[in-house]
């Protein structure tokens, strides 16, 4: 674990939402209602293929003109999933789906975390791919909207994670350097792009997985949301 001193703590925090805040996994049981026996198979393979997708569309075009909404790609991202795994997706199952996804579970420790953060007066937000319609949804389902700071959407930057244009939108509306700025992920990947960008970084890795292997780590690993109290 890295130290901080008080000069260098952290002065805000930006979470990534989709697995970090919001369980992107949850759908499964949604899934498993419409596909008994492919509802995991298909959470699993539909939350691949939907960062595979940000990934293509940002890297393909430098200059944006193939982005696309998070929305749209993570509903491609599930008819793509339905196909591979020899599913019929009918109109009913992919509104289902789709919803739930508007409506993600918030991991249990969210609140107290959120709050936790508030008592200290330190500035919380969002910094996520999802576009600013599908994020709204997902904090107000979750009752997160008075915990939180800024909800930021990467659209304006027209690049997905991990494109430095889309981890510089936090400092833009932050006012704050990021190395001033505490980025949460439980993306692996996504802490180690932060970590590229100069945030302080915590990877909340809930799963036990290992390191990937690419010369960086980030500030602390953690196995919680609570970990990030722990910076304050």
């Amino acid at each position: 674990m890295h130290k901080l001193s008080a000069a260098t703590a952290p002065q805000a925090v930006l979470f990534d939402a989709y697995g970090t805040l919001f369980d992107v996994y949850s759908v499964a049981l949604v899934a498993e209602q419409r596909f008994p026996g492919r509802g995991e198979a298909l959470a699993l393979l539909w939350r691949d293929k939907q960062i595979e997708y940000t990934r293509l569309v940002t890297m393909s075009a430098p200059d944006g003109s193939r982005y696309r909404p998070f929305w749209e790609l993570t509903r491609d991202a599930l008819r793509f999933a339905c196909a591979r795994l020899g599913q019929v997706l009918d109109t009913d199952a992919e509104l289902a789906l789709m919803n739930q996804y508007r409506h993600l579970s918030a991991f249990p420790e969210v609140r107290e975390v959120l709050e936790g953060l508030k008592a200290r007066g330190i500035p919380a937000g969002i910094l996520s791919n999802g576009d600013p319609g599908m994020l709204g949804i997902a904090v107000r389902s979750a009752g997160l909207g008075p915990l939180l700071d800024h909800v930021i959407s990467v659209e304006p930057a027209r690049a997905f994670k991990t494109d430095p244009r889309a981890y510089a939108l936090g400092p833009k509306t932050l006012g704050l350097s990021a190395r001033q700025i505490l980025f949460v992920s439980s993306n692996g990947w996504d802490a180690i792009g932060a970590t590229w960008h100069g945030y302080t970084t915590l990877w909340v890795n809930r799963a036990g997985l290992p390191l990937d292997p690419l010369g960086t780590e980030p500030t602390r690993t953690g196995t919680s949301l609570r970990d990030v109290l722990g910076f304050f």
